[in-house]
């Protein structure tokens, strides 16, 4: 069986060796190589190719998040395995978005880190349980944000739906008026009503919220 080969990237030397004790004990991990900073992350990558990157977060030099990043975009076939101390969901937003597959606390180490190796290598995506659950809740969030616009968006009439299309499609209130068959001074009047009713404050924010809400093609 072919073992699943390691990088380790952290800046602590006792960590480092304390992970690679650990990991060289399973009979199916291996430890290629060490990094103590985000520019020597991504330069061993690149080099020894593994399977998976065990990455911190706080490094000299890029940093974990830009070197998941540059890792990730020259090898999609090594996985990122974020091992870090913040229990944050502003790091879990970065690191995700840079391509990581996963998400360990340090003080779950001992317990976690390896069933994490084993998840992210088999192609899943692991979580530290308080993590995920934040992530849940953030989804949860957002679609009752989305349920509540889409209420926003009800409350408009007919010929306000229509007139918000037409100005983010970026009409003029007189062209508006030629369309619609109304006049300018009325185009105006709905403007400011829909403006009103959605709690928009300039003509960016209503072509932002077209969009977002696919009520305009971008393309």
């Amino acid at each position: 069986m072919e073992k699943i080969r390691i990088l380790l990237a952290d800046d602590h030397a006792v960590l480092r060796a304390g992970l690679r004790m650990l990991l060289n004990s399973q009979s199916e991990m291996e430890v290629v190589g060490e990094a103590a900073d985000g520019d020597s992350a991504v330069a061993r990558s690149l080099e020894l190719k593994p399977d998976v990157v065990l990455m911190d977060l706080s490094m000299p030099g890029i940093g974990g998040i830009e070197a998941t990043r540059c890792i990730r975009e020259a090898l999609p076939g090594t996985k990122v395995l974020i091992l870090t101390m913040y229990d944050d969901e502003g790091y879990l937003n970065q690191v995700l978005r840079a391509g990581a597959s996963g998400y360990v606390l340090k003080k779950a180490a001992d317990t976690e880190l390896l069933s994490a190796i084993r998840a992210v290598q088999s192609g899943e995506v692991f979580l530290y349980p308080s993590m995920a659950k934040m992530l849940v809740k953030q989804v949860l969030h957002r679609d009752q944000a989305s349920r509540s616009d889409k209420g926003n968006y009800d409350v408009l009439s007919n010929r306000e739906k229509e007139v918000l299309r037409l100005v983010a499609l970026g009409h003029t209130n007189q062209q508006i008026a030629n369309t619609l068959v109304l006049s300018a001074k009325t185009v105006e009047t709905h403007r400011s009503r829909i403006m009103d009713k959605l709690k928009l404050r300039s003509r960016s924010e209503l072509v932002r919220y077209a969009i977002e809400r696919g009520l305009v093609d971008i393309e």
